[in-house]
């Protein structure tokens, strides 16, 4: 490798430094800037709460668990579910209440979780697509319909049809075709393959009736 011979002052020979070196020394300085910029912590986040403020610290009751978790008063419940609890069967799609890859039940009722504030829901039963199966080796009636049918292509959009089909099922066991369509209505398929969907999730109430 080769040596940069580089002046001192102080000295009538020169000192050697290899290429290596001055890497290494770049890299360091930028360990150091990237260290204070990640873990440097915002002002707004480093003041006290200010009365009558959120609480941050909450908790809540998700998939029949009671969660602690820190979250901010303008951050959604997919965010928390997601990136704070560690459940990303919960997907994030338009992130503006628009194709129900994010659907949730709250309480039994579908919700756009991406269009939620977290702590509104701390007195309510979250129940994710993780929490449907009965355990780890019996799925969900719909979730077993889906996989009987392969009612999916990409599978993004699979896991709000199937939390938006399970709450509609539940004010609604015998629907009809065109019932069931309309119940997930509020979801769409990217791959747009609505029939096959529809199809899975028939087959799906037709294992819940039978359960």
């Amino acid at each position: 490798m080769t040596d940069l011979l580089l002046p001192d002052p102080n000295k009538s020979s020169q000192t050697k430094f290899s290429r290596r070196d001055v890497i290494k020394c770049v890299i360091a300085a930028g360990a150091v800037s990237s260290a204070g910029y990640l873990f440097r912590v915002p002002a707004v986040l480093a003041q006290a709460s200010a009365p009558g403020s959120v609480e941050r610290l909450i908790t809540l009751t998700v998939n029949g668990q009671s969660r602690r978790v820190d979250v901010m008063k303008q951050e959604t419940l997919a965010m928390t579910l997601r990136y704070k609890l560690g459940l990303t069967g919960t997907k994030i799609g338009c992130d503006r209440a628009e194709c129900g890859a994010c659907t949730v039940l709250i309480d039994d009722v579908p919700h756009y979780s991406c269009s939620v504030f977290t702590h509104t829901v701390r007195d309510k039963k979250i129940v994710t697509i993780e929490g449907l199966a009965t355990s780890e080796t019996q799925l969900h009636p719909v979730q077993q319909g889906v996989i009987d049918e392969q009612g999916f292509q990409c599978a993004f959009c699979m896991s709000g049809f199937v939390m938006a089909a399970v709450g509609f099922l539940k004010t609604n066991p015998n629907p009809t075709r065109a019932e069931l369509a309309h119940g997930v209505s509020g979801n769409l398929c990217r791959c747009q393959d609505y029939d096959k969907i529809l199809t899975a999730l028939m087959r799906g109430a037709e294992h819940l009736r039978k359960a």
